[in-house]
Protein backbone atom coordinates (compact mmCIF):
# COMPACT_ATOMS: atom_id res chain seq x y z
CA UNK A 1 0.00 0.00 0.00
CA UNK A 2 0.87 3.28 -0.58
CA UNK A 3 0.82 5.71 2.43
CA UNK A 4 -0.75 9.24 1.15
CA UNK A 5 -1.09 11.98 3.69
CA UNK A 6 -3.17 15.14 2.18
CA UNK A 7 -3.28 18.52 4.73
CA UNK A 8 -4.91 21.62 4.55
CA UNK A 9 -1.11 24.07 5.39
CA UNK A 10 -0.97 27.96 5.87
CA UNK A 11 2.30 29.64 4.22
CA UNK A 12 4.23 29.01 7.29
CA UNK A 13 3.53 25.26 7.52
CA UNK A 14 0.69 25.18 10.20
CA UNK A 15 -1.81 22.20 9.66
CA UNK A 16 -3.73 22.62 13.35
CA UNK A 17 -7.83 22.66 13.06
CA UNK A 18 -8.58 23.69 9.76
CA UNK A 19 -12.01 23.00 10.18
CA UNK A 20 -13.79 24.54 13.33
CA UNK A 21 -12.62 27.11 16.27
CA UNK A 22 -12.94 23.87 18.72
CA UNK A 23 -11.36 21.48 16.97
CA UNK A 24 -7.69 21.75 18.23
CA UNK A 25 -6.99 24.52 20.65
CA UNK A 26 -3.96 22.91 22.10
CA UNK A 27 -1.53 25.38 22.52
CA UNK A 28 -3.56 28.22 22.85
CA UNK A 29 -4.49 28.08 18.94
CA UNK A 30 -6.70 30.61 18.21
CA UNK A 31 -7.68 30.03 14.63
CA UNK A 32 -10.14 27.19 14.08
CA UNK A 33 -11.57 27.05 10.76
CA UNK A 34 -9.55 29.23 8.96
CA UNK A 35 -9.52 26.47 5.64
CA UNK A 36 -13.30 27.35 5.04
CA UNK A 37 -12.99 30.79 3.41
CA UNK A 38 -10.64 29.38 1.07
CA UNK A 39 -12.99 26.06 0.65
CA UNK A 40 -14.16 25.60 -3.09
CA UNK A 41 -15.93 22.60 -4.28
CA UNK A 42 -13.78 22.24 -7.30
CA UNK A 43 -10.41 22.32 -6.62
CA UNK A 44 -10.01 21.79 -2.67
CA UNK A 45 -13.20 19.25 -2.58
CA UNK A 46 -11.80 17.58 -5.78
CA UNK A 47 -8.61 16.83 -4.12
CA UNK A 48 -10.06 15.01 -1.32
CA UNK A 49 -12.68 12.97 -3.75
CA UNK A 50 -9.15 11.83 -5.77
CA UNK A 51 -7.80 10.69 -2.77
CA UNK A 52 -10.71 8.95 -1.36
CA UNK A 53 -11.07 7.23 -4.97
CA UNK A 54 -7.93 5.77 -4.65
CA UNK A 55 -8.07 4.72 -0.80
CA UNK A 56 -8.27 1.36 0.27
CA UNK A 57 -7.98 2.37 3.80
CA UNK A 58 -7.71 5.68 6.28
CA UNK A 59 -4.95 6.16 8.71
CA UNK A 60 -5.66 8.66 12.09
CA UNK A 61 -4.07 9.90 15.08
CA UNK A 62 -6.71 9.71 18.30
CA UNK A 63 -7.41 13.28 17.69
CA UNK A 64 -8.69 13.43 14.49
CA UNK A 65 -10.23 10.17 14.42
CA UNK A 66 -12.46 11.29 17.24
CA UNK A 67 -13.17 14.75 15.70
CA UNK A 68 -14.37 12.51 12.13
CA UNK A 69 -15.98 9.78 14.12
CA UNK A 70 -18.19 12.37 15.68
CA UNK A 71 -18.46 13.89 12.37
CA UNK A 72 -19.05 11.31 9.43
CA UNK A 73 -21.55 8.90 10.79
CA UNK A 74 -24.55 11.38 10.30
CA UNK A 75 -23.82 12.21 6.98
CA UNK A 76 -24.64 9.04 5.22
CA UNK A 77 -26.46 9.18 2.03
CA UNK A 78 -23.60 11.84 0.67
CA UNK A 79 -21.50 10.10 -2.00
CA UNK A 80 -17.93 11.12 -0.19
CA UNK A 81 -19.41 10.59 3.61
CA UNK A 82 -20.59 6.87 2.62
CA UNK A 83 -16.96 5.91 1.28
CA UNK A 84 -15.19 7.49 4.69
CA UNK A 85 -17.84 5.09 6.29
CA UNK A 86 -17.25 2.33 4.35
CA UNK A 87 -13.32 2.20 4.30
CA UNK A 88 -11.14 0.22 6.83
CA UNK A 89 -10.19 2.64 9.50
CA UNK A 90 -6.89 2.53 11.56
CA UNK A 91 -6.50 4.67 14.72
CA UNK A 92 -2.76 5.01 16.17
CA UNK A 93 -3.91 5.48 19.98
CA UNK A 94 -2.21 4.30 23.26
CA UNK A 95 -5.29 5.53 24.84
CA UNK A 96 -8.53 4.49 23.23
CA UNK A 97 -10.27 0.81 24.19
CA UNK A 98 -11.96 -1.48 21.82
CA UNK A 99 -15.22 -0.40 23.11
CA UNK A 100 -14.46 2.80 22.38
CA UNK A 101 -14.01 2.66 18.75
CA UNK A 102 -17.61 3.18 17.59
CA UNK A 103 -17.38 4.66 14.10
CA UNK A 104 -17.85 1.56 11.82
CA UNK A 105 -14.98 -0.59 10.59
CA UNK A 106 -12.23 1.27 13.09
CA UNK A 107 -8.93 -0.96 14.14
CA UNK A 108 -6.60 0.75 16.61
CA UNK A 109 -2.91 0.28 16.43
CA UNK A 110 -1.09 0.75 19.83
CA UNK A 111 0.69 3.94 19.40
CA UNK A 112 3.75 1.77 20.74
CA UNK A 113 3.43 -0.46 17.99
CA UNK A 114 2.73 2.43 15.23
CA UNK A 115 5.50 2.49 13.68
CA UNK A 116 6.08 -1.33 13.35
CA UNK A 117 2.33 -2.10 12.03
CA UNK A 118 2.11 0.49 9.93
CA UNK A 119 5.32 -0.77 8.04
CA UNK A 120 3.60 -4.06 7.75
CA UNK A 121 0.38 -2.51 6.80
CA UNK A 122 2.17 -0.59 4.21
CA UNK A 123 4.16 -3.63 2.57
CA UNK A 124 0.89 -5.53 1.90
CA UNK A 125 -0.75 -5.45 -1.85
CA UNK A 126 -3.45 -3.17 -1.88
CA UNK A 127 -4.04 0.58 -2.87
CA UNK A 128 -3.66 3.74 -0.85
CA UNK A 129 -3.49 4.07 3.17
CA UNK A 130 -4.82 8.05 3.49
CA UNK A 131 -3.72 10.04 6.41
CA UNK A 132 -6.19 13.20 7.09
CA UNK A 133 -4.85 15.60 9.73
CA UNK A 134 -3.03 14.09 12.30
CA UNK A 135 -0.13 16.41 12.35
CA UNK A 136 1.77 13.86 15.05
CA UNK A 137 1.13 10.62 13.29
CA UNK A 138 1.51 12.90 9.75
CA UNK A 139 5.10 13.80 11.41
CA UNK A 140 6.11 10.71 12.45
CA UNK A 141 5.57 8.58 9.19
CA UNK A 142 7.69 11.54 7.26
CA UNK A 143 10.13 11.24 9.46
CA UNK A 144 10.54 7.66 9.25
CA UNK A 145 10.56 8.20 5.05
CA UNK A 146 6.71 5.84 5.12
CA UNK A 147 5.10 8.85 3.21
CA UNK A 148 4.85 7.91 0.13
CA UNK A 149 3.22 11.06 -1.52
CA UNK A 150 2.11 14.60 0.47
CA UNK A 151 -0.95 16.31 -1.27
CA UNK A 152 -1.26 19.66 0.90
CA UNK A 153 -3.96 22.17 -0.08
CA UNK A 154 -1.32 25.26 0.73
CA UNK A 155 -3.87 28.34 1.23
CA UNK A 156 -3.10 31.80 1.18
CA UNK A 157 -2.83 32.56 4.97
CA UNK A 158 -0.17 32.96 7.75
CA UNK A 159 -1.04 31.39 10.93
CA UNK A 160 1.70 32.57 13.47
CA UNK A 161 2.25 28.92 14.72
CA UNK A 162 0.27 25.60 15.42
CA UNK A 163 1.08 22.32 14.87
CA UNK A 164 2.92 21.10 11.64
CA UNK A 165 3.42 17.79 9.84
CA UNK A 166 7.31 18.41 9.15
CA UNK A 167 9.85 16.81 11.34
CA UNK A 168 11.97 19.29 12.49
CA UNK A 169 14.60 16.88 13.50
CA UNK A 170 17.44 18.33 11.22
CA UNK A 171 17.23 15.93 8.12
CA UNK A 172 17.40 16.84 4.55
CA UNK A 173 14.30 15.37 2.28
CA UNK A 174 14.16 15.85 -0.80
CA UNK A 175 11.02 16.00 -2.72
CA UNK A 176 9.78 15.90 -6.30
CA UNK A 177 6.40 17.76 -7.08
CA UNK A 178 4.06 15.81 -9.07
CA UNK A 179 1.42 18.43 -10.12
CA UNK A 180 -0.10 21.86 -8.98
CA UNK A 181 -3.45 23.01 -9.50
CA UNK A 182 -4.36 26.81 -8.61
CA UNK A 183 -7.57 27.09 -6.97
CA UNK A 184 -9.71 30.63 -7.80
CA UNK A 185 -9.34 31.16 -3.94
CA UNK A 186 -5.64 30.83 -4.23
CA UNK A 187 -5.13 27.75 -2.74
CA UNK A 188 -2.51 25.78 -4.71
CA UNK A 189 -2.95 22.17 -4.64
CA UNK A 190 0.76 20.30 -4.79
CA UNK A 191 1.56 16.65 -4.96
CA UNK A 192 4.99 15.42 -3.81
CA UNK A 193 6.40 13.06 -3.75
CA UNK A 194 9.85 11.15 -2.56
CA UNK A 195 12.87 11.82 -4.86
CA UNK A 196 14.99 9.19 -6.04
CA UNK A 197 18.22 10.58 -4.34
Amino acid sequence: MRIVIIEFISLDGVVQAPGGPDEDTEGGFAHGGWSHQFFDPETVGGAFDEALKKAEGLLFGRRTWQTMAAAWPERAGDPFADRMNALPKYVVSQTLGEDRLTWHNTRRIPGDEAVARIRELRGTEGGDLVVMGSPTLARTLIGEGLADELRLLVMPVLLGGGKSVFPDDGGKRTLELVSAVTSGTGVHVCVYRPAAE
